[in-house]
């Protein structure tokens, strides 16, 4: 099978790759290479590779910046996807594309279920919002994959964050109000790569498991490398940045469970690896 990536050098696309390049064969994009918010490249791209599925990893992820810049995150998020979603529909190509937990609201007090209606707080909440909209109207065989807090070798993340300021600071202020699963970038190419063997169409939440806030994710971060530093709570109110982002987003991946597929491993599993793949004790804690 032909697979189009788009960006393919984000870091879910690159694990991606990895997963999937021995046994299909990928065309890979980046923004360089297929610019998703022009519908008419896209269509000439797509007619001319004839791929027989997409998988949109295309996104602007920059939370805050969103807020700015409203315009290209409409075009990323939303036309992107809207564009890819008609062509797709046209040439009877299916589409993955892979949405986020900021699509809803953080106020439901618990878990929340893939049919559950989506209220996003942000620019960044909407734009992916109204992109899975578009796919769910403008084309009949889709999955969208709505996952969290991403992390992996190929990109900024939040443990890399916290490791780089470990070498410089004792002491850290970390949001300890909001709620979501870190996710592990391999452990969630290799599920996508497990749905797309299958035709079970829809909208699938996948994360690893478990759930956890800012600040003691942090804490467990420290824990694992023997990093000194002390990380002291604060209020989503006073970090008050431009964004607002939900208080409590953990997905529950139901639709993933009943079509058979195994739960993802803890997310404190996932950390653990990667922190012993990617960093030695000795160089965090000489910084």
């Amino acid at each position: 099978m032909n697979i189009l990536l788009t960006g393919a050098n984000g870091m879910l696309g690159k694990d991606l790759i990895e997963v999937l390049k021995d046994k299909y064969c990928l065309k890979l994009t980046d923004k360089n290479e297929l610019d998703i918010t022009d519908y008419i490249k896209c269509e000439d791209y797509i007619i001319n590779e004839k791929p027989e599925l997409i998988i949109n990893c295309a996104a602007y992820t920059l939370v805050d910046k969103c807020e700015e810049e409203k315009e290209l995150a409409y075009k990323v998020n939303a036309i992107g996807p809207r564009n890819l979603a008609i062509i797709g529909n046209e040439h009877n190509i299916p589409i993955l594309h892979i949405s986020t937990d900021y699509v809803f609201d953080g106020l439901k007090g618990e878990n929340y279920l893939e049919n559950d209606i989506k209220s996003p707080l942000s620019i960044y909440g909407e734009t992916k919002s109204l992109g899975e909209d578009y796919i769910v109207a403008l084309t009949n065989r889709f999955y969208i994959v709505r996952t969290s807090w991403l992390f992996g070798e190929n990109g900024n993340n939040f443990i890399k964050t916290m490791l780089q300021l470990a070498k410089s600071k004792d002491r850290l202020t970390v949001v300890n109000d909001q709620f979501g699963t870190p996710t592990y970038t391999k452990d969630l190419a290799k599920a996508i790569a497990k749905l797309i063997e299958k035709n079970c169409y829809g909208i699938y939440h996948i994360t690893n498991s478990g759930y956890t806030n800012w600040c003691d994710y942090a804490r467990y971060i420290f824990s694992l490398t023997g990093c000194k530093v002390t990380v002291d709570p604060i209020s989503t109110e006073e970090f008050n940045r431009p964004a607002p982002r939900p208080k409590f987003s953990v997905l529950e991946n139901r639709l993933w469970q009943l079509e058979g597929f195994p739960v993802l491993r803890s997310y404190k599993e996932a950390v653990k690896e990667y922190i012993e793949v990617n960093y030695k004790s000795e160089d965090l804690i000489n910084g």
